[in-house]
């Protein structure tokens, strides 16, 4: 297994693009960590308000990843004119994806995570909030696998669909007239529970297209039903600026989270 190969998340299935953006999808791109033994592994979701995928949330991401020792695949998702369920049973069957295959790839089957940003974070939430065991009477031997993370990192995510919404991926996800039901249903902090995974977030204070509300609210829901979470707001920046490097403020933020992957058995 080649770093930067990509594989189909249904091989053999034709999948209607419908645009540009979707040429590829859906898919993985693989980083595999160097070295001996079982590794964890982090599925990541690049943000783009479901319109498109941030290729600066991608790549980079996943060698960073691999300087800590762990397995990086970018979920190559479906984005509009696709809408919900769709880019969700992408996240879901990459999760399956990377457990059937963990033996093969070198991965621990109970240390594989998801990451996203923006709109990729909403996904990642949406994922670790919206999962099952697996379909065992399934033809396709994936299917039996669960889609639950075992952890989360959300970076400045879309959480909710309600006041404090980012609307363009709200349109692009489920349309400008979706029922208050689906609404409720994508929008995460209602929809965390006591098993759902540990969870890293991190946001700036004052980001102009997805409000720091978004995290304040998952972390709040967390907190309620006692799932451990760490949470880093820092004052000032915008929106998207990935691993941060040159920020004056948030470059720590990778840093911070090795430490909590670490926490976790990660890295």
């Amino acid at each position: 297994m080649n770093t930067g190969t990509t594989i189909e998340l249904w091989p053999g299935a034709t999948q209607d693009s419908q645009s540009e953006e979707n040429q590829g999808c859906p898919s993985l791109t693989l980083y595999p960590a160097e070295g001996d033994g079982l590794r964890a592994a982090v599925i990541v979701c690049p943000g783009g308000g479901y319109g498109r995928r941030a290729p600066h949330e991608g790549d980079p991401i996943a060698k960073w990843l691999n300087g800590l020792g762990i397995s990086a695949y970018v979920l190559n998702y479906r984005v509009a004119p696709y809408k919900h369920p769709v880019p969700l049973q992408d996240a879901q069957r990459a999760i399956r994806t990377v457990r059937h295959h963990a033996e093969a790839w070198g991965v621990d089957a109970n240390r594989i995570g998801i990451l996203g940003f923006s709109a990729g974070g909403h996904l990642a939430a949406t994922a670790g909030t919206h999962y099952d065991a697996g379909d065992q009477t399934s033809a396709d031997p994936i299917e039996h696998h669960s889609s639950r993370p075992n952890l989360m990192v959300l970076c400045y995510p879309v959480i909710s669909f309600g006041v404090n919404a980012h609307q363009g991926s709200r349109i692009n996800l489920i349309g400008a007239d979706a029922s208050e039901e689906l609404v409720n249903n994508l929008s995460n902090e209602l929809q965390v529970t006591t098993d759902t995974p540990p969870t890293f977030l991190w946001h700036t204070a004052d980001d102009a297209a997805v409000p720091v509300e978004n995290s304040l609210l998952f972390a709040s829901a967390l907190s309620r039903n006692n799932v451990p979470f760490d949470l880093h707001v820092f004052e000032s920046g915008r929106h998207g600026i990935g691993i941060a490097a040159d920020h004056p403020e948030a470059y720590v933020w990778p840093d911070v989270c090795a430490n909590w992957l670490k926490k976790q058995h990660f890295a």
